[in-house]
Order: C-alpha cells, then sequence, then structure tokens
C-alpha cells in the first residue's frame, strides 16, 4: 500500500464530503437573512414563515459543516505535516484571521439569533444574523486565500529550502483568491437556489395532490386551506415566493458562475497552462476547443486521443478572449515542465519510495477533463432548470405529475454535483504539485512542492488506511443524520419550524424553549 495514495484519498474525501455543506450555508444565509429583513421591514407573516423553515435547514447544515470541517485542519498535521512545515508561515496568518476574526463573529452571532427570537429587539435580532452571515462570507474568504496560495504562490522569498511570508497584503489580493472567491459565492447562490426551488416545488406539489389546491379553468391556481396546522392560504405563498426567489437566485447565481468562471480560465492559461491543456485533452497546440474527445485521455503521450467534436477558436476564448491566440498543448508543454523541474523525483529521503521515481507532469485527464465538464453541464442543467420553474409556476402552482416533482427534487443535487466537480477538477489538475509553482512575470523562483514530499513521513500505510475507514465511517454516519434530519424538517413543512402554528392539544402548555426553533 502506497501511504501517499491513501492519505490523498483521505484528504480528497473528507474535504470534497465538507464541501457539500459549504456552499449550501454561504447561499442560504444570506437568503434567510434577506426574508427576515422582508419580515422586519413590512410585517408580512409569509417572510417569517419563511424565515423560520429556511432558517431551521439552515442551521442543521451549519452544525454539519462545522462538525465535518473540523478535521481538515487536523489532517493537515497528521497526514501531511511536510506540507505543514512548508506551507505555515504563509498559512499561519489567513487561517488565524478565519479562527480568530471571522468563526468567531459567525459562531458567537448565530448563537444569539437562534436564542434571541422574542427576547432580543426584532432589529438587534435580525442584526446577529447579517453579522453571523458575513462572517460565513469572510471565513470562505481566508480559506480561499489559503487554497489559492497553492494554486499560485505570492508573497513569498525562499529562505532555507522554504517560502518566509513578507508580504500578506500580496497574498489577500492574490488575483487568483479573489477570482476564486466569487466564483464559489455565486456557485453558493446556485446551491441554495437549487434547494429553496426543489423543496418549495414539493410543498406545492403535496398542496395540489392533497386537493388544498386547485385549478379554475383558466389553468389559475385556487388557492385553498385544510384542517391540518399550518396549510393555509398562507402557507402557499410561503412555498410559491420560496420557489420563485429559488429560481432567480440559481439563474443569477450561475451567471455569475460563467462570468468568473472565465475570469479563471484566463488566470488558468497564464499561470497553470498543464492543468488547462489537460482540461481540453488539448494534445496538440491549437486553438479549438474540444466538445467530446474519444481515446484514452489517460494515456500521458495523448498518441490516440482525437477530437470528435471540436469548436475553432473557442479554447483562444477562454485563454485570452480572442479567437486566435495559440494553445499549447500536453506534448508540447512536457518538456517544458520536464527542463524546468526535472525527470525524476529528487533524490532525498523526504520523499520516501518516490525519490528518484520518473515525475508525471501530466494530470488525470479522464479527471479533469469530465470533470470540467461535469462542473458547467450540471451548473447549466440547474440554470436551465430554475428558468423552466418559473415558466411552469407562472399560473400560481406547479404541475400535478409526479414525476416532475421528482425531477425538481432531483435538481437539488445539480448545483451541488457542479460545486464538487470543480472542486477536484482544480485540485487535481494540479499534481503533481501540491503548491504549484508560479511561472508568471514576477514569480518567486523555487517556491513549489511536489506531493510526494508532503505527507507526513512517520506515518505508516496502515495507520492512514485505519484513518481512512474510521474518519469515512464517521462521515457516512453525519450524512446519514443530516439527509435524515432535512427530509424530516422538510415533510413537516412550516409547523416543524413553527410548533406554534398547531393548536396545544388536551391542554398542553408549551414549555418556554428557547431551542423549540433550532431542534
Amino acid at each position: 500500500m502506497d501511504p501517499l495514495m491513501i492519505a490523498r484519498w483521505q484528504f480528497g474525501i473528507t474535504t470534497v464530503y465538507h464541501f457539500l455543506m459549504v456552499p449550501l450555508t454561504l447561499g442560504l444565509g444570506p437568503t434567510v437573512a434577506i426574508m427576515q429583513t422582508l419580515w422586519l421591514r413590512t410585517g408580512n407573516e409569509r417572510y417569517l414563515r419563511m424565515t423560520k423553515f429556511w432558517g431551521k435547514l439552515y442551521l442543521v447544515n451549519f452544525v454539519m459543516g462545522v462538525a465535518t470541517g473540523l478535521v481538515q485542519e487536523f489532517q493537515f498535521g497528521m497526514a501531511w505535516s511536510e506540507y505543514s512545515r512548508f506551507v505555515g508561515d504563509v498559512f499561519g496568518a489567513p487561517l488565524a484571521m478565519e479562527g480568530l476574526l471571522a468563526f468567531f463573529f459567525e459562531s458567537t452571532f448565530l448563537g444569539l439569533w437562534i436564542f434571541g427570537w422574542d427576547r432580543l429587539p426584532k432589529r438587534v435580532h435580525l442584526a446577529a444574523l447579517w453579522i453571523a452571515v458575513a462572517g460565513s462570507i469572510v471565513s470562505a474568504f481566508f480559506i480561499i486565500v489559503a487554497n489559492s496560495w497553492m494554486q499560485h504562490p505570492v508573497g513569498v522569498v525562499l529562505h532555507d529550502g522554504r517560502p518566509q511570508l513578507v508580504d500578506i497584503w500580496a497574498v489577500l489580493t492574490n488575483n487568483t483568491a479573489l477570482t476564486a472567491y466569487l466564483h464559489v459565492l455565486c456557485g453558493s447562490l446556485g446551491v441554495a437556489g437549487g434547494f429553496l426551488l426543489g423543496i418549495a416545488w414539493y410543498q406545492l406539489w403535496r398542496r395540489r395532490k392533497d386537493g388544498v389546491d386547485t385549478l379554475d379553468a383558466r389553468g389559475r391556481v385556487v388557492v385553498g386551506a385544510s384542517a391540518e396546522p399550518g396549510r393555509d392560504r398562507e402557507d402557499h405563498a410561503v412555498w410559491l415566493r420560496s420557489l420563485r426567489i429559488g429560481a432567480i437566485v440559481a439563474i443569477v447565481g450561475f451567471g455569475g458562475v460563467a462570468v468568473t468562471g472565465d475570469m479563471q480560465g484566463k488566470l488558468m492559461f497564464e499561470q497553470q497552462p498543464m492543468k488547462m491543456a489537460a482540461a481540453e485533452a488539448a494534445c496538440k497546440t491549437g486553438t479549438s476547443f474540444s466538445v467530446l474527445s474519444i481515446g484514452d485521455v489517460g494515456s500521458k503521450d495523448c498518441s490516440d486521443v482525437v477530437g470528435i467534436i471540436e469548436i475553432p477558436g473557442l479554447l483562444s476564448f477562454l485563454a485570452k478572449g480572442d479567437f486566435s491566440t495559440t494553445v499549447t498543448g500536453v506534448d508540447d508543454l512536457l518538456p517544458e515542465y520536464q527542463a524546468k523541474y526535472g525527470t525524476t523525483v529528487p533524490d532525498d529521503p523526504a520523499y520516501g519510495a518516490a525519490a528518484g521515481t520518473r515525475i508525471d507532469y501530466v494530470p488525470l485527464m479522464e479527471v479533469t477533463y469530465w470533470g470540467f465538464r461535469l462542473m458547467i453541464g450540471f451548473g447549466a442543467l440547474a440554470a436551465f432548470a430554475a428558468a423552466v420553474a418559473l415558466w411552469l409556476t407562472r399560473k400560481g402552482t406547479v404541475p400535478r405529475s409526479p414525476w416532475v416533482m421528482r425531477l425538481a427534487l432531483l435538481g437539488i443535487l445539480a448545483p451541488f454535483g457542479a460545486n464538487a466537480a470543480g472542486w477536484v477538477f482544480t485540485e487535481m489538475g494540479r499534481q503533481p504539485f501540491v503548491v504549484a509553482p508560479n511561472p508568471t512575470p514576477g514569480g518567486v523562483d523555487g517556491v513549489y512542492m511536489f506531493t510526494a514530499a508532503a505527507v507526513s513521513p512517520g506515518v505508516s500505510a496502515g495507520e492512514l488506511l485505519f484513518s481512512l475507514i474510521a474518519l469515512g465511517t464517521v462521515y457516512g454516519v453525519l450524512l446519514v443524520v443530516e439527509v435524515y434530519l432535512l427530509v424530516k424538517y422538510v415533510r413537516g413543512g412550516v409547523v416543524s419550524a413553527m410548533p406554534e402554528l398547531r393548536p396545544p392539544q388536551d391542554g398542553e402548555k408549551r414549555p418556554d424553549d428557547v431551542l423549540a426553533f433550532a431542534y
């Protein structure tokens, strides 16, 4: 067993799992805050119901995100101690800012929001939520700064073989970080939008199925009410408004993803040309974008990769914004990388069994090629579904078809898939470097690290395998718990977050429990 491969699988699985929660937190947080702001300004009960229902799902996801995120930084010391030693002087500042500043505001003020219902003045209570949401957004910025430095190291000098931070401002304003941060925020809006749309569609469909809402002769909704607690006329407004907000947020988010993704592609062309070429299976230097290629994209010499559907000039547009710039292919980049960084792993004990082995500078093109297309495909599918949803609900409700309802629920997964595929592409495309070199003008020579040198030398394959299985099991249990809670509260509707809508039964006295909203 190869300790390096096990360590990579462990970090990849836990990180991708954790990032399923992150975009939903980042996108749903400001959405809930806007709902509460509308309630404060208008006094309309539908916005209070929306705030409490979506806020409850937000809390479930937030707690799971914190629980799974704590493992990430522990892994740096457990499985990646050499990496931690190499990047520690740089990562210390943004990660300290994230923990001491952003996460402090995030957790503290979210607690005030949970406990503050009907106890704090309404404006103060709303401010607590906005501060918590802002903390989440700022927290994400510092994490992206750290990750982007690995993609494009700046603001350091090389001292005794290790990067030493000399310009924190350069690290914080790294163009790779700023573009990636905007991309993540836009992707998070897409996730939140799809989440609102799918769940609201399900609730409107249930009202149709149960005969609460009907249609008139012109096909327009006739809003009804039932004896079931919370399923009144206002309940219909809650779900219809949530669906439309979700659809608009999803469309806006995807539009932002397209713009920021284009910006990232142009930076990638300058900073990580091999990743750019591998993403397009561009084995030969040229200008055409491959919509579909066949052959063994895993072959490192690209000898049998053939483009079936290509768009002339589009690759040049993605790289430089014109239709004529030549993009260097894998076959021509490979000797350049070998000349700059060597053909074999340095014969150093730090590299363990990898010392002296041949360096493979071409990332797994199966992953980069399809990861890039899955990212775009899932995102476009989510935006298209949002536009269709707006059209289908123009008469005030959703179709009664259970198949369309199931598609709407499955559509929740599309933006999650786009985010996950994007991160896999970003991280796998950087290989064989854990810290990629900076080839741009003004880049710091020598600041890069091969992944083979980053793993902890004192950790055995058996120990890593045990931690992989243990963490995978724990994360699997947490996934079951989260899905169970989300499904339970979604099926319960608004009443699951507002038990006061249900009248007391048999002389029941409700306890004055500040956490009734939370659980």
